[in-house]
């Protein structure tokens, strides 16, 4: 068991927000979705105040190494997550992670503490990888903002608090110790790098319909350890790693560069179950293995 801000999980292997969709793999694969279940905490698509139809077409890139997503975040608003969403999500075996965004500190407030108020949820990850409407910047790219951000909604839910950092920023290290100065448990790292891919045409036009995306995938994995090692230098709050996780050889790597737990994203696109067999392999493997963790 992997004791993790209260919670009892029973291996270290997460997914990533948005990368895998329990409700519609429950609806694609039955209830083996239920009774095999491939992570130890499921962590929910990203939920806003208000609904959101996501960024205009095309939304998806494939590059060499990893895959640019413009997908902007679609979802049904926080009383659609609570009233269509949350009771399916309750039904999964393991614990409950919501994962929210906005853009303002009352926006935020007003989703941690409707979050707050439901038993079924076990933790809440802030995403700050939303630009700052005065701003313009990332909420988590400035220690200073993301500080009075935390420090403003951490009196408002009493569940673990986990901090969704943006990579895009000079000193991810010295935001995650601003996010743990002013109270949050745990801090998850990274999300995509900024990208952008021209249309196959030639005429240089971006082919994504909002012009940009983020990478991920094995292109950002030695980003992320690079992350999460400066990271865990700083901060003595748990670190969830992700970033190009495909083997448990990549997973421990970031668990040996100092994270807690191993979220897995875009590796669950290409199988669905890449969960359980990663958790298998860091259990199975000794520690000298030679599996690649390149």
């Amino acid at each position: 068991m992997i004791a993790f801000c209260g919670l009892e999980l029973e291996h270290p292997v997460i997914n990533g927000s948005g990368t895998f969709d329990a409700i519609a793999a429950r609806r694609a694969f039955g209830d083996v979705v239920i009774t095999a279940f491939p992570f130890s905490a499921y962590v929910s698509k990203t939920i806003t105040r208000e609904p959101r139809d996501g960024n205009p077409p095309p939304r998806l890139y494939e590059t060499p190494s990893g895959m640019i997503n413009s997908i902007g975040l679609p979802n049904k608003g926080l009383t659609g997550y609570l009233e269509d969403d949350l009771p399916a999500l309750a039904e999964l075996p393991v614990p409950l992670i919501t994962n929210v965004m906005g853009s303002t500190v009352q926006d935020v407030a007003a989703l941690v503490e409707a979050v707050d108020a439901q038993p079924a949820i076990a933790a809440i990850e802030l995403n700050v990888s939303c630009p700052n409407v005065s701003t313009g910047l990332d909420l988590g790219a400035d220690p200073v903002e993301l500080g009075r951000l935390v420090q403003e909604i951490r009196p408002l839910t009493a569940k673990p608090l986990i901090v969704k950092l943006t990579p895009n920023t000079a000193d991810v290290a010295a935001v995650a110790l601003a996010a743990e100065a002013a109270g949050a448990d745990a801090v998850s790292l990274i999300n995509t790098l900024r990208a952008m891919a021209l249309h196959p045409d030639g005429t240089g036009e971006a082919w994504l319909g909002a012009g940009k995306g983020g990478l991920s995938g094995p292109a950002i994995r030695s980003v992320a350890l690079a992350q999460v090692a400066a990271v865990a230098a700083r901060v003595t709050i748990p670190i969830i790693g992700m970033g190009g996780v495909q083997n448990g050889g990549h997973a421990r790597a970031l668990l040996q560069a100092g994270a807690t737990l191993v979220a897995v994203g875009t590796e669950s696109f290409r199988d669905p179950a890449v969960g359980a067999r990663i958790a298998r392999e860091l259990h199975d493997f000794p520690a000298n293995s030679a599996q690649s963790a390149l």
